[in-house]
């Protein structure tokens, strides 16, 4: 390398910026290490010996093992072995302005005198972790603090002790998982009476549960942030309108950016045109890793899944160079998914998005990708690797199950007379509208996947969904948006008749002709009555979803309690358990919605 052109390089290397971190921790707003308080010296941090934090309250320090959106995950101070119970007074400050014990504990607590404060209900949704993190079973005394009937949001943990209790282990539980987290989780908030007590545009208030008074900022769908004026703000995730947009018009530009391209400016006075090309051509190269660090919730949660840095090369290589035998599916988006092997013979789906063509695009697909990669759940397909390379499109690395997708089945079954019982049919379509109705109910702001198809829909070997596919780059201009509910529609229907449906309006069905469109390998006609029905009962499910799900007068939930409900039905006399239905359901809050237990949910071992 030429020294002027090393000298370029270290001009643009204060480009590649990193939010504070701690170790493995990427300290997000409004907490902060050795820097000017961006709320209140309350959010202070302690990094010792460059990898261990811990949060300081009332004289006490606390190791932090986890960041919530609303919160921390926080382990017991002065604990140097793990230990199955505490003392109640290891927690015993009260709430502020600032901290609050979070309802979302889950206590497990020690020798209580008065066994009227143990609730059944918590022992029946989740397992507590022992000591090295493995599930260790339901509590001997189970008491959720959601419950508050003996404790109250602003208690301290030695509430229990009017109760006899000499001790408590605490955990958290995920949505979507079925174990907890082992630590205490407190709330934060900002009181509605101090100086910050306003959002930024495109951010809403969002009233905090535990902290009295207080409230959080939360980015509205659509921008992502922390949602505060003293931080970044909400940021909006831009998309082409017909023309292309300056990124700086919807994403934050930070100050060395500014100065760095102002002594560009004085340099181009300089320079020959052979080093303006030259220029040009190196910040094509760091421009992707530079958004990338500037990014660290996303290096966070990507690395948080364990997921491999690929090149462009690797994948073009594993997938044949992207040719058309390996594609999975062609769908209406910009995206296309194709199978492929990596090294060690690892099969893998990789997504490629082909319409990525400024930076406030490739801005955009990183945000969606660092939300899908926030999301645990078990029936989303999981995220192994990426690649995003300056001058070649996104890629996505899905892990890419044995059982291949949905539509593979579906169309062997059809074409190919092998078996795919109406049972696993139902059991699947259960399973992904689930999926669905957790991604648009629980998670805040809420998750669509805007291009489900039945190739999107991947089998486990024991016939669990895997949902992958998910639209990364939602761009309004150039398309319309695909209704996740009306998307559905088209995939029962096609459960239905084992083709895909291509268009609503083949939804203009009449229960006459069902048996004209019912797959023939499902023999309709020999079926029993009642499958018959359920076979009904489906097909005018779907036509509601493509008939109202566009204006929202039908949404996922409501699909969900309605296929659980036929799922439920689904029983010749068999007793096997469907474990990949049940395990869906069993830590959604959408079983209180069906009133309804998983253990009563059974598919029958034969169609």
């Amino acid at each position: 390398m030429s020294p002027w052109l090393f000298s370029l390089f270290l001009l643009y290397t204060p480009l590649i910026l990193s939010a504070p971190q701690c170790g493995t921790f990427h300290i997000p707003f409004p907490f902060y290490l050795n820097a000017t308080p961006p709320l209140h010296d309350a959010f202070h941090l302690s990094c010792i010996n460059s990898s261990s934090l811990f949060l300081t309250i009332s004289s006490r320090s606390y190791p932090i093992l986890r960041f919530f959106p609303d919160g921390l995950l926080l382990d017991f101070p002065n604990t140097t072995l793990c230990r199955h119970y505490n003392d109640l007074r290891s927690f015993a400050f009260a709430a502020d302005q600032y901290f609050a014990i979070s309802s979302d504990n889950i206590l497990d607590l020690y020798d209580c005198e008065d066994s009227s404060l143990c609730k059944p209900v918590c022992e029946r949704t989740s397992l507590m972790p022992s000591c090295d993190g493995r599930p260790a079973g339901y509590p001997s005394c189970c008491y959720p603090l959601s419950d508050r009937t003996s404790w109250h949001p602003g208690d301290s943990l030695t509430a229990f002790s009017k109760y006899g209790c000499r001790g408590f282990s605490s955990w958290v539980v995920d949505p979507g998982s079925t174990t907890g987290m082992r630590g205490v989780k407190l709330e934060w908030a900002v009181p509605r009476n101090s100086t910050h007590a306003a959002c930024a545009p495109n951010a809403n208030v969002v009233n905090a549960t535990s902290v009295a008074n207080g409230f959080r900022c939360q980015c509205a769908d659509g921008f992502s942030g922390d949602g505060f004026p003293s931080g970044v703000g909400c940021l909006k995730s831009c998309y082409k309108s017909g023309k292309e947009v300056d990124g700086s018009e919807c994403y934050h530009v930070k100050h060395g950016r500014k100065k760095a391209i102002i002594l560009a400016g004085v340099l181009t006075s300089t320079l020959s045109v052979v080093s303006l090309t030259a220029l040009f051509l190196m910040k094509r190269r760091i421009r992707s890793d530079k958004l990338i660090t500037e990014r660290p919730h996303f290096q966070a949660n990507i690395s948080s899944h364990k997921a491999r840095l690929f090149t462009y090369h690797e994948l073009e290589e594993a997938t044949r160079g992207f040719g058309d035998s390996q594609k999975i599916v062609d769908t209406t988006s910009p995206s296309t998914l194709y199978h492929g092997v990596v090294g060690g013979g690892s099969r893998v789906a990789v997504q490629k998005v082909d319409y990525c063509d400024t930076e406030s695009d490739l801005i955009q697909i990183m945000l969606r990708l660092e939300r899908l990669s926030s999301v645990s759940h078990r029936n989303m397909a999981r995220v192994i690797g990426w690649s995003i390379n300056a001058g070649s499109t996104p890629l996505v690395v899905y892990d890419y199950p044995q059982n291949g997708t949905l539509m593979d089945h579906l169309r062997r079954a059809r074409y190919e007379n092998v078996p795919f019982h109406w049972h696993k049919r139902l059991s699947l379509a259960a399973q992904t509208t689930s999926t669905l109705a957790f991604l648009h109910n629980e998670i805040s702001p809420p998750l669509f996947h805007h291009d489900l198809h039945s190739a999107c829909i991947f089998l486990d070997i024991d016939f669990s969904v895997k949902l992958a596919g998910f639209d990364l780059f939602n761009d309004e201009g150039s398309r319309r948006r695909r209704n996740d509910v009306c998307s559905l529609g088209l995939v029962l229907l096609e459960i239905i008749t084992g083709d895909a449906v291509e268009d609503c309006t083949t939804a203009a069905l009449h229960k006459g002709k069902i048996e004209e469109m019912v797959d023939p390998s499902l023999y309709y006609h020999e079926q029993p009555s009642s499958r018959r029905e359920q076979i009904q009962i489906v097909v005018d499910l779907a036509t509601r979803c493509l008939l109202f799900g566009a204006d929202a007068k039908l949404g996922m939930a409501d699909v969900a309690r309605e296929l659980l409900h036929i799922a439920k039905d689904c029983v010749d006399g068999g007793s096997t358990r469907g474990p990949a239905l049940e395990e869906t359901f069993s830590n959604s809050s959408l079983l209180q919605m069906i009133s309804m237990s998983p253990d009563s949910i059974h598919v029958p071992s034969q169609s």
